[in-house]
């Protein structure tokens, strides 16, 4: 492992631990304050578990949902079409030193491509019909490295682990508005809620600053594990942008699935395994001449502050570093 892939993987497990202990903190001290040390913890922990383990459980179903949702086919080797593309997956999974996945083909006109999976479902790789229309064959492994960089990293575990906690914050508070003891503490209760919701913010703000490391950590993975990954990665990312630059003005059909798949943490741990999930970062332009802009580039903060993947200029420079 060289240094920015230790840098990258150690910072964004950091910033996770920072997360849940910070998280931790600011509910023991509201529980203090409002409820001190009566009955009522008991329930509010109640609460939190029953949240807790609702979400388990939708992390553990929910490969079956997505696979409904994105009409996901299943191929094998024997499939006389696509046995190539199984024949890929199974290269870049032994390059990773990884069990192969389960292999689908969403009948999706975006091209993109996603992993996933839970302990129910095993582990699985999508890749849609348009991906499979826009890029050749080196191309697709290069994206399949990245996706099996998240398999390997364990991404989905730890985004759903921390993407959890913004969401326990922000019950915590609205339960607090609706509680008696915001009618008998007047504004007291209510700032504090109030306050809790603000957190949840800032906590989802540093998620998407730990899931940014994390596909920047998967894009590493595919310069370094598959021959020509960083070249083939960069080509394979400018032409899905400007398909979806293309695609944006009359097909919705992926964008409306991932909204809904986001509606939760397990949902939007998946929704952040996508190859390219930022449609505002879309461009109708030929994908060569985008590749030489962004080699330029020097994309603002406020640009990818509240983007799940980093800028596409920011990924294709980190990968010119792995050309070599």
């Amino acid at each position: 492992m060289d240094f920015l892939s230790a840098k990258l993987r150690i910072v964004s497990v950091l910033v996770g631990i920072a997360i849940a202990g910070i998280a931790v903190g600011i509910i023991a001290l509201t529980v203090r304050l409002v409820w001190g040390f009566s009955l009522s913890v008991i329930s509010v922990y109640f609460i939190i578990g029953v949240i807790v383990v609702i979400d388990i459980i939708q992390w553990l179903f929910s490969p079956y949902v997505i696979s409904r949702m994105y009409r996901l086919k299943e191929i094998n080797s024997t499939d006389m079409e696509y046995s190539w593309l199984v024949q890929l997956v199974s290269n870049v999974s032994q390059a990773n030193k990884q069990k192969m996945p389960r292999v689908f083909i969403a009948e999706v006109n975006e091209p993109n491509a996603f992993a996933f999976g839970s302990p129910i479902a095993g582990r699985r790789m999508a890749v849609t019909r348009g991906a499979l229309n826009i890029l050749n064959r080196d191309e697709l492994a290069a994206v399949i490295g990245h996706e099996m960089g998240h398999l390997r990293h364990r991404d989905v575990e730890l985004l759903m682990a921390i993407g959890l906690i913004p969401t326990l914050i922000f019950y915590f508070g609205f339960m607090l508005l609706f509680s008696g003891n915001n009618r008998n503490n007047g504004g007291y209760i209510f700032l504090i809620a109030i306050l809790l919701v603000a957190v949840s913010f800032v906590f989802n703000l540093m998620i998407l600053a730990v899931n940014r490391m994390r596909e920047a950590y998967a894009d590493i993975n595919a310069a370094k594990t598959v021959d020509g990954g960083a070249k083939n990665l960069q080509t394979a990312l400018a032409k899905i942008v400007s398909s979806y630059g293309v695609q944006k003005s009359y097909n919705r059909f992926s964008r409306r699935q991932l909204n809904s798949s986001s509606s939760s943490s397990a949902g939007s741990s998946f929704s952040n395994m996508l190859m390219f999930s930022s449609a505002k970062d879309a461009e109708y332009r030929d994908y060569r001449s985008l590749l030489d802009e962004w080699k330029r580039m020097k994309p603002s903060l406020i640009s990818t502050i509240f983007s799940d993947h980093p800028h596409p200029a920011k990924r294709i420079q980190l990968l010119e570093r792995y050309k070599s």
